[in-house]
């Protein structure tokens, strides 16, 4: 799930002659040491968030150790505070990144690029240009008639929803940097392969006749330069609205884990989802995935307990990108530009790059 903040940048002051200029000066260097004693006491909190967990179930709740509750109680309280604190640390940095890439940007940067090229450059951005379902058809139109290729779009259609700085944390907060980087190295490699793909079958003539005809002539606005006062603003926003949104889909999301860590018997996610599962795991897996409305904020955490019962890495890697790659909602939107024939190849040629992921790295791992 991505938000659009760059509608949420701070307003840039004008006038206020000495004054303001003294305060500009001044905001960097205060802002720096609240950022030192921020990051001080984040880390503080971060390193004995273990020890924390374990005192408030078995003394402050009193919980028995070894028990299906008590289990279940410490995975929740260890995680939640443990997710939050790295979700607005990075949702920050990210954040600031982001004020150098609005979307106007982005469309000229891809704008009649060769398509090998154009499909790497837009997977890369994908990652951190802000991006919803919401706004999935006024991108695709704003891309294509300014001379973005179809294929081109697609990577970034592909990537942006898929693998975000809220995804990437959750997976290296509950994981570690292995598999967060595998999903991002495998997402990556998805939407590449299927933008050059769909490329490649010339399919433009199944979009919407009326997107073509859209009159694009209008000259683009100029863009403000931010000066890094309003940048570190635009992180804080994006901070604000962000783990503002996605927070109660990360508590939902480990009570569901801590309910599966909990309760659910090992055997019985290894059986459905594990190794020994046979080769109809990883296509079931997609297929459960697909008509599922979730974030990676509800979903990441559900796959953390799947994996600690048993399921197998890649039949996991399939069925969390099916959730978060093939969104149902975000297919109905495309069909406002998109024929029914496009979305179909789409969704098969994504879909078989997830099936390769997971049959992969079930075989490596």
């Amino acid at each position: 799930m991505k938000t659009d903040t760059q509608t949420c940048c701070a307003k840039r002051t004008g006038g206020g002659g000495a004054k303001t200029d003294v305060a500009v000066r001044r905001f960097p260097l205060r802002s720096a040491v609240f950022a030192a004693v921020g990051l001080v006491a984040w880390w503080a909190i971060y390193r004995n968030l273990a020890l924390l967990s374990q005192w408030l179930t078995y003394h402050v709740l009193a919980l028995r150790e070894g028990t299906h509750l008590g289990s279940a109680v410490e995975f929740l309280i260890f995680e939640v505070p443990k997710v939050m604190l790295l979700l607005t640390l990075v949702v920050f940095g990210v954040g600031i990144i982001r004020s150098f890439f609005t979307p106007e940007r982005t469309r000229r940067m891809l704008a009649d690029r060769r398509e090998s090229l154009g499909n790497v450059l837009a997977a890369g951005l994908g990652i951190v240009t802000p991006f919803c379902s919401c706004s999935a058809v006024p991108l695709f139109i704003g891309f294509v008639t300014t001379g973005v290729p179809l294929g081109v779009t697609f990577s970034f259609l592909i990537s942006a929803p898929m693998i975000n700085e809220v995804a990437l944390v959750l997976l290296f907060g509950l994981f570690g940097w292995r598999v967060a980087g595998i999903y991002l190295g495998t997402g990556l490699a998805i939407a590449i392969v299927a933008g050059w793909v769909i490329g490649r079958l010339r399919l433009e003539r199944y979009v919407e006749d009326w997107v073509y005809q859209m009159n694009v002539g209008a000259p683009a606005m100029p863009e403000q330069r931010l000066s890094w006062p309003e940048r570190i603003e635009y992180g804080k926003t994006a901070v604000r609205e962000i783990v503002g949104k996605v927070w109660i889909y990360v508590v939902l999301g480990i009570a569901v884990g801590a309910g599966i860590h909990g309760y659910v018997p090992q055997d019985f996610m290894a059986h459905i989802m594990g190794k020994q599962a046979g080769w109809w795991s990883v296509p079931l897996a997609v297929l459960i995935g697909v008509p599922m409305y979730s974030n990676a904020a509800g979903i990441i955490p559900i796959v953390q307990a799947l994996l600690g019962k048993g399921a197998a890495l890649g039949t996991v890697l399939a069925f969390m990108m099916a959730v978060i790659g093939l969104s149902l909602p975000e297919m109905i939107i495309l069909r406002k530009v998109l024929k029914p024939r496009l979305i179909a190849a789409f969704i098969g040629v994504v879909t078989v790059g997830i099936l390769l992921v997971g049959y992969l790295f079930n075989f490596i791992f």
